[in-house]
């Protein structure tokens, strides 16, 4: 199994990813350039990078399986603002460049959200965008990831992702990032993964599938919310989420967590990540009640 989580993209830029994802048992990982919340980024540091490629080689970890997450806040959906959609798509190319020299071809991608425009053409919008921005890559995937539905979101259901496909001509460099909690929280009953499966096979094909999120959800299946829970300690259920984790037609896939970190229960304002048991947990296929307490007692950093 391809199976990582989220980690951090420090000092050491992705030689400090690599690391930490070794820290976790990890044998991928997902990491932002910069932080998630802002368009700030420093320059790749080329020895870091070399020395990240040889850690990946010497543990095992293909690069090509290695996934890199666009900061959430660009939006190629709306284009009211017609210095902030250039800036987005211009943001975007860089991003795809700094990839490249980093050795990553998986870009996960938020499709974005319409705000005051209609849908169709928020997703005219985001076509557009990324038509410019693939115009001339060759080794390079732009996933787009399921969404929860929250807001004015786009990539909420199977048409709108097929409608977003359909509109990029060059399709060797688009995929999909299926996101379990967004698909729960968008209407989607991972009780019943195969059969969504089936039907995403018929209506897009199986081999758009590029990257998992593997998340719990806190919320109720169709509650629009995004908010992600612990392996097994939300309304999916650990038995649901195994079955999603080991589908035998997704074997090849990256499978990544970004479940929440968790609190100190002393300092509210330390969190610990829970990779390393949850992947643990994972591999056994067995539930583990005792994880936040585990995670608080092993205090990973």
């Amino acid at each position: 199994m391809l199976l990582g989580s989220h980690v951090s993209f420090t000092k050491e830029g992705l030689l400090g990813s690599t690391k930490e994802a070794l820290k976790y048992g990890a044998n991928t990982f997902m990491f932002y350039t910069g932080a998630p919340q802002n368009t700030i980024r420093k320059p790749i540091d080329k020895n870091y990078t070399l020395e990240a490629q040889k850690l990946m080689k010497e543990n095992s970890i293909d690069i090509t399986k290695v996934v890199c997450h666009a900061p959430y806040i660009v939006n190629l959906a709306n284009n009211t603002d017609l210095t902030k959609y250039k800036f987005a798509i211009d943001f975007l190319k860089k991003e795809v460049e700094r990839c490249k020299e980093l050795g990553i071809k998986l870009i996960v991608l938020h499709p974005g959200s319409a705000v005051s425009l209609d849908r169709k053409t928020a997703i005219k919008n985001i076509v557009y965008a990324l038509n410019n921005i693939l115009e001339d890559e060759e080794n390079i995937c732009i996933c787009l990831e399921t969404m929860a539905g929250k807001g004015t979101e786009i990539g909420v259901n199977m048409n709108e992702i097929k409608s977003l496909l359909d509109g990029v001509k060059n399709k060797k460099c688009i995929g999909v990032c299926l996101d379990t909690c967004h698909l729960n929280d968008s209407g989607v009953d991972i009780s019943n993964f195969s059969n969504y499966l089936d039907e995403f096979d018929k209506i897009i094909g199986l081999d758009k599938v590029k990257v998992i999120h593997v998340n719990d959800s806190k919320n109720e299946l169709g509650s629009k919310k995004d908010r992600h829970e612990n392996i097994g300690f939300g309304t999916i259920g650990f038995d649901s989420l195994i079955n999603v984790l080991y589908e035998p037609r997704l074997e090849n896939i990256p499978k990544i967590l970004e479940t929440p970190h968790i609190k100190d229960n002393i300092d509210s304002k330390k969190s610990y990540p829970p990779y390393k048991e949850e992947i643990e947990m994972i591999l056994s296929r067995k539930f583990n009640p005792t994880l936040i307490e585990d995670v608080l007692k092993n205090k990973l950093n």
